[in-house]
């Protein structure tokens, strides 16, 4: 038996009115999830427990089977366990992002990009390079990721600021989160230091020559220590595979004691290499048990309020990914079990993570689920003649593996 999780990030959303009053994942062309969904066991899923917030690391912690009450320490960790970055006693690892900034009247300050216009992994590589030169490395130390997506590692004594996800904050005043780097006088010179270097650096130089959006600030967030987290292996005996193109999920991969497959090509947006992430999928379980497959797309284009990009990161998903797994693996004859779903919604019109349940199927090619009745969309577990238990979200892959005690 071969298992498989293939995750559509922030696919869920509301009625948007241009569309009619229905959802990008209603609207978009999506044959294979539907026709999965016919066969398939719906699921109503809590990927964000109480007291949470609704969170990629968390939700898609979740996922993977781990219940962030017991095992989430913040998000940076696992971001460092992807880079290969151990972390010692006495460091605190956190997110950091290449962001762009606005200055208002006084002291007034906007978000306007929390990606910097999607800055490239190779610029951004130049300007982390460029502020780890500059900076105290006594107390911080900076390492270049992917894309806007960076990792800063803080060493004690320091003290921590009190930080905020960027993304819940486009278009909107953050005054007072960036005071709270200012009151603390180390991180005060960091980020001013950092704000320096950045408006004269030849690659922001570059980009607003070109029209595009410059990197004009760091924004260090999601912090936290290392975690001790049981394998997958240790659990279930299964071995796996986790394939995505953001540090957070191979970070959460690498404590489940999965195998890291890293696709050429693989951005996280929707220019990414679907071919190369379904291939690599479809090769891990010709030897390995289970598969966790990540798409960022329709997460990104949530945040940036882009509607025609959601509607095409959830067709390609269904196309790209979906489509070429499922079929390849009905012509090799091997029984399978697969879960589609999301971590969370990312409704355009917030342009961020909201905690409400999320809607999964769950499709056995040995024998087709009797009651499914539903295309895959946000309505199959808001049905009121067909009412779905809510499941946990740390609990779906027992439910996957069959070792819950509801499962058929």
């Amino acid at each position: 038996m071969k298992y498989l999780i293939l995750v559509g990030d922030g696919m869920g959303d509301h009625p948007v009115a241009e569309l009619g009053g229905k959802t990008p994942l209603q609207v978009a062309a999506t044959p294979a999830m539907d026709r999965l969904c016919r066969l398939a066991r719906p699921l109503r899923l809590a990927t964000v427990p109480d007291g949470f917030l609704p969170g990629s690391d968390v939700a898609n912690m979740s996922l993977l089977g781990y219940d962030p009450a017991r095992y989430y320490t913040g998000r940076a960790p696992l971001e460092a366990a992807s880079m290969g970055i151990s972390l010692a006693a006495g460091e605190t690892a956190f997110r950091c992002n290449l962001v762009t900034t606005e200055h208002g009247p006084g002291n007034n300050r906007a978000m306007v990009d929390f990606s910097a216009g999607h800055i490239s992994s190779e610029e951004a590589a130049e300007l982390i390079d460029a502020l780890q030169q500059a900076c105290d490395q006594s107390i911080f130390r900076f390492h270049a990721g992917i894309s806007y997506r960076h990792l800063l590692v803080v060493k004690e004594p320091a003290p921590l600021p009190a930080t905020v996800p960027p993304h819940d904050y486009i278009g909107k005043d953050i005054s007072d989160a960036w005071q709270a780097y200012l009151d603390l006088d180390a991180w005060r010179e960091l980020v001013q230091q950092a704000e320096a270097i950045l408006a004269n650096h030849p690659v922001n130089r570059s980009r607003k020559a070109a029209g595009l959006l410059p990197a004009t600030a760091i924004w260090p967030w999601g912090e936290g220590t290392s975690p001790t987290m049981p394998t997958l292996t240790e659990r279930f005996g299964i071995s796996g595979t986790m394939i995505s193109a953001v540090d957070l999920l191979n970070g959460l991969g690498v404590y489940a004691g999965l195998e890291i497959v890293r696709v050429p090509g693989a951005t996280g947006y929707i220019d990414t290499n679907y071919e190369g992430k379904a291939q690599a999928a479809l090769t891990s379980l010709q030897d390995r048990d289970f598969v966790f497959v990540h798409l960022e797309a329709p997460d990104e284009a949530g945040h940036q309020g882009r509607l025609d990009h959601k509607i095409q990161a959830i067709e390609d998903f269904d196309a790209r990914i979906v489509a070429p797994i499922t079929a390849t693996l009905d012509q090799r004859g091997e029984p399978y079990r697969v879960i589609v779903t999301m971590d969370h919604f990312t409704p355009l019109a917030l342009r961020t993570h909201t905690d409400e349940p999320v809607p999964a199927l769950l499709y056995d090619s040995r024998e087709p689920w009797p009651e499914a009745i539903h295309p895959f969309d946000e309505q199959l577990i808001k049905d009121p003649n067909h009412p779905l238990p809510l499941t946990p979200g740390h609990r779906m892959l027992e439910v996957l593996l069959q070792t819950d005690d509801t499962t058929p």
